[in-house]
């Protein structure tokens, strides 16, 4: 699937939901299916700084995708984690450097964020378009 698909997939699962404290749960209960990283790379160079929580990201190229692994010691940032993978796993990097990203407006996650977790979310994207940046610059 494209990253535009799965942003429309997205959109339409939440679109399912009457109101946000729906919402909230459904991103804990995605959280609590993220695939757990593995512990050695739970390392200080793979936290994400910016955010209010640990939050942990690895990523790897396999077949000229990346491939994404994360965990957060917050339950609803971890599922905010689950989110964001579940769009840029599995995507070539330029596809990723190019994504709008529009889901989250249109899904309204970023007004029901707390400032922190808002700048949080920011930190995921900006870290997951550097692992991109860097892959690419490695596949070129």
């Amino acid at each position: 699937m494209t990253i535009k698909e799965i942003q429309e997939e997205i959109i339409d699962e939440f679109s399912m939901f009457e109101d946000w404290m729906e919402r909230y749960e459904y991103i804990i209960e995605l959280g609590k299916s993220l695939p757990l990283i593995e512990e050695t790379f739970k390392l200080d160079e793979n936290l994400i700084s910016g955010c209010q929580s640990k939050v942990w990201l690895h990523s790897e190229i396999e077949h000229e995708s990346l491939k994404f692994t994360a965990d957060s010691d917050a339950i609803l940032t971890k599922g905010i984690v689950a989110i964001l993978l579940r769009v840029f796993n599995n995507q070539k990097p330029a596809d990723i450097l190019s994504a709008e990203l529009y889901f989250i407006d249109e899904i309204g996650l970023k007004e029901h964020l707390s400032p922190t977790r808002a700048n949080g979310l920011v930190s995921m994207i900006k870290q997951i378009k550097l692992y991109a940046l860097a892959f690419q610059s490695k596949l070129s």
